[in-house]
């Protein structure tokens, strides 16, 4: 066959029947639907058949038996088959490795965002009978992020040089503007982490997450905070509370004309976006809300820097029906689960709460035996603390705070501290030294007991294996 004829299809096959490191980079990407060719797409289906049950390239006579094998080839459509595999092997060439993959990956992107026009369009004139216009930004999304992934791990000694640049990179993090909170997490969280607050009914899950969300909008970072409790006006009623330092009931009387001008004000003042969203209690999935950032992005360009949501306990998994069929544990940790991969699917921290259960609901002393409805969370969780109320820290106007499980420091350092309340203008601020310092010389000497605290690495372990009586004590928590 003639060079000048061959087709970056036919290259593609060819280096696959040829070309076995080729072949096993590109097999998880080639579709065999981006072969517009009904034969070569035949050829390409039994290759990775072949591949898939043996684990090996087929030989060109393997190729041609299986092939006379199916049925479903008609009329000259096996004798075609065959000329291709035969121009296939004919016009082999060793090819510079570097460009045969970008040339395979530039392929394989043209025809996604092809396929996903041409399905868009399927969906739009009606002829789609599984799929509504609503599918179309994830379809296209899909598409438009084809990419060949050729990292194939971390060498230990080979890649020491890389590890030391990474031990002194600055990591980019989001910081509180609270002191202790900084102190604990290093400075802020990174990104691709899921963050959890723990708290009873009306301790401040909810006023947490409000503040910290309008303390990152503040910084310049674009804030989308999901509500799956409370409407999108009783969000922003309260990051208005936070933001214009006035109280709630001061606000609802507030003249139009000095609303607006604390929204100027405001408008010259933050810098981040802030969108707010509001899904039905135990509706909304991680699949809804990975629309909901796609929806945004093509239509407002907003692109959130940090997600908040409020709260987990009450959002639904994208794996399991909650119908009873599956237990709390399992559920829970799903959600979990499916929204860390999110934030790292993202590049993005995503704050969320959860409650305690009625044994922390009445406790001055939270732990992680007290999570409600399941172990699993606090498994999943990169940091995960409990906001804890009594009516003596109500009169001090303060709420303890008690690190649960930290990835970013030590948890045993400052593992309890106060934190000011202002639950009329949605605000926290830092303690005075003065009332901060009983509770900080008492519990910064505590050490792990028996040599090990708890970290969430074995919580699934000892929660499956039976340990209904664990000893939380053990884990200094």
């Amino acid at each position: 066959m003639n060079v000048s004829n061959l087709t970056v299809e036919k290259l593609i096959l060819s280096n696959i029947l040829h070309d076995e490191e080729y072949t096993r980079k590109v097999i998880p990407f080639v579709q065999p639907e981006f072969f517009h060719d009904v034969n070569e797409k035949k050829i390409y289906n039994h290759i990775r058949e072949y591949i898939q049950k043996y684990n090996n390239r087929p030989t060109k006579e393997a190729l041609v038996i299986s092939l006379s094998e199916d049925s479903s080839i008609i009329g000259d459509g096996f004798q075609r088959c065959c000329e291709i595999i035969n121009e296939c092997t004919e016009s082999y060439m060793e090819n510079d490795s570097k460009w045969l993959l970008d040339t395979t990956e530039e392929f394989c992107k043209d025809k996604a965002v092809y396929n996903a026009i041409m399905e868009s369009i399927h969906i739009i004139d009606g002829k789609s009978k599984d799929k509504t216009q609503n599918a179309i930004p994830e379809i296209l999304s899909d598409a438009l992020s084809v990419s060949f992934d050729t990292h194939i791990g971390h060498d230990y000694l080979e890649d020491a040089d890389d590890r030391y640049d990474f031990y002194h990179r600055v990591e980019s993090r989001i910081p509180f503007d609270l002191e202790f909170f900084n102190t604990i997490t290093n400075g802020g969280v990174p990104k691709k982490t899921l963050n959890i607050c723990l708290a009873g009914t009306g301790v401040g899950k909810s006023l947490y997450m409000c503040h910290h969300a309008a303390n990152c909008v503040t910084q310049g970072l674009n804030v989308l905070y999901i509500t799956c409790e409370m409407a999108e006006e009783r969000i922003a009623e309260r990051i208005d509370a936070n933001l214009m330092d006035i109280q709630l009931d001061d606000l609802r009387q507030l003249p139009k004309m000095s609303y607006d001008k604390k929204i100027e004000r405001l408008q010259t003042e933050v810098k981040g976006k802030f969108i707010i969203k509001e899904y039905p209690t135990a509706t909304a999935n991680v699949t809804h809300f990975r629309h909901l950032m796609d929806e945004l992005r093509l239509k407002k360009d907003f692109v959130p820097d940090v997600v908040f949501i409020d709260y987990l306990n009450i959002c639904a998994s994208s794996r399991y029906k909650n119908n009873g069929m599956v237990n709390s544990y399992t559920y829970i940790k799903a959600i979990a689960e499916e929204l860390r991969g999110m934030a790292v699917e993202y590049d993005i921290p995503i704050f969320s709460a959860t409650q305690t259960n009625r044994t922390g609901f009445v406790s001055t002393d939270v732990g992680l035996e007290d999570t409600s409805e399941s172990f699993g969370l606090p498994a999943t969780a990169d940091f995960m603390f409990a906001l804890i109320s009594t009516d003596d820290l109500d009169e001090m106007g303060v709420v303890m705070v008690k690190q649960l499980k930290n990835r970013y420091n030590d948890a045993a350092a400052n593992r309890k501290f106060l934190i000011g309340i202002n639950r009329s203008k949605m605000k926290l601020f830092d303690a005075e030294d003065n009332v901060q310092s009983s509770l900080v010389q008492t519990n910064q000497t505590e050490q792990k007991k028996n040599g090990s605290g708890f970290d969430g690495s074995n919580f699934d372990e000892k929660f499956l294996s039976g340990e209904k009586n664990t000893d939380f004590t053990s884990w200094n928590i």
